[in-house]
């Protein structure tokens, strides 16, 4: 009988995604507005090379990455999705026995990937919705080879700010890897969050993520990078699974790194959104913390599935996390007001 690795076996199962014809997508933290035009223009155009395999060393969107950031193109490693640069960054660092910091909650990959790894997964609760640095700092051991920080952090979307990151990164041993999750960066309002590539992109021990994802409209095409110091992302691209980020999506994501006055445009109307919505969320009762990305987080605790529930039967799809609270994506106006309804009609 063929023997499984018993951790593989406790983590939970990849659900697919609930979808409903015809309703409202909250659940995603997709952008509402859909390909960036130049992207939606020369896509059919691009969809003619798919018979080949892609360029496995993605040179053409290093380089454009690199000129984006103003860094060497040794520093950048490219993936399918942040999710998979940062099961990368693991392989690299975390063998068994090894520990892997994280808040919690936060990015629900994070203790997922751990595992694969072969590593320990070190949770390290929050503190009111935002990550506790200073508890995080504590929680290493001489075990500890990786610290992941989401900020802005998800699902919670909160964020913390330029002195607790710098500090929090002054106190953590220089042979520990710290992991800069900003898969949200282009929301979040500069004066109240640091940009780390800049605060700390000189550091030997710290690795920035970013991710097309979410402002650049790929999520379905899956292209996420990081940028790091030269010899460790020489390491981190062995850990690369050949050709996994298509032709498509390398090319897509060139072209979407050109349109920096759309993203910037779009990003402002989610922004603007966001507020509207949360002080209409705060008007209708519920207590809502400052948001840094497109979602914003409803800590309803138990009552978080009967929440969601109550939206799907108002054909509007949102992001439960059981027993602790609910997710859900900024839209487009009309949309959020279907949502602004059902939060009105809901019981609790």
């Amino acid at each position: 009988m063929v023997r499984f690795r018993p951790s593989l076996m406790r983590l939970p199962r990849h659900a697919p995604a609930r979808t409903l014809p015809g309703g409202v997508e909250l659940a995603g933290s997709e952008s509402p507005h859909g390909l960036l035009p130049k992207v939606a223009e020369t896509l059919p155009r691009l969809a003619g090379d798919v018979s080949r395999h892609p360029d496995m060393s993605a040179t053409a969107l290093l380089q454009a990455i690199a000129e984006h950031h103003g860094v060497a193109p040794e520093r950048i490693v490219v993936g399918a999705g942040s999710s998979e640069v940062c099961g990368q960054l693991l392989h690299s660092v975390v063998g068994p026995g090894d520990e892997v910091v994280f808040g919690w909650r936060s990015f629900e990959a994070y203790p997922i990937l751990t595992e694969i790894a072969g590593g320990t997964a070190v949770r390290v609760p929050l503190r009111e919705h935002v990550l506790d640095l200073d508890a995080m700092a504590e929680a290493i051991t001489d075990r500890t080879r990786l610290i992941f920080v989401c900020n802005p952090n998800n699902p919670t979307s909160t964020a913390v700010g330029e002195r607790a990151l710098r500090d929090f990164t002054d106190r953590v041993p220089e042979e520990v890897l710290i992991v800069v999750d900003e898969a949200y960066r282009e929301y979040a309002d500069p004066a109240l969050v640091p940009d780390a590539l800049e605060l700390l992109g000189d550091r030997p021990n710290v690795v920035v993520l970013r991710t097309f994802s979410q402002a650049y409209g790929l999520a379905g095409l899956r292209v996420g990078y990081c940028v790091a110091p030269p010899e460790i992302a020489a390491h981190v691209c062995t850990a690369q699974v050949p050709f996994s980020v298509s032709a498509l999506a390398q090319q897509t994501a060139v072209i979407a790194l050109g349109e920096h006055a759309e993203v910037a445009r779009r990003a402002a109307l989610t922004v603007a959104e966001r507020e509207r919505v949360t002080l209409r969320l705060r008007g209708l009762g519920l207590d809502v913390p400052d948001s840094q990305t497109n979602f914003v987080w409803l800590p309803l605790g138990a009552g978080s599935g009967h929440f969601a529930m109550h939206c799907l039967d108002g054909r509007v799809v949102v992001r439960p996390l059981l027993g602790e609270g609910v997710r859900v994506t900024i839209g487009l106006p009309e949309e959020n007001e279907v949502l602004l309804t059902l939060v009105a009609s809901w019981t609790g």
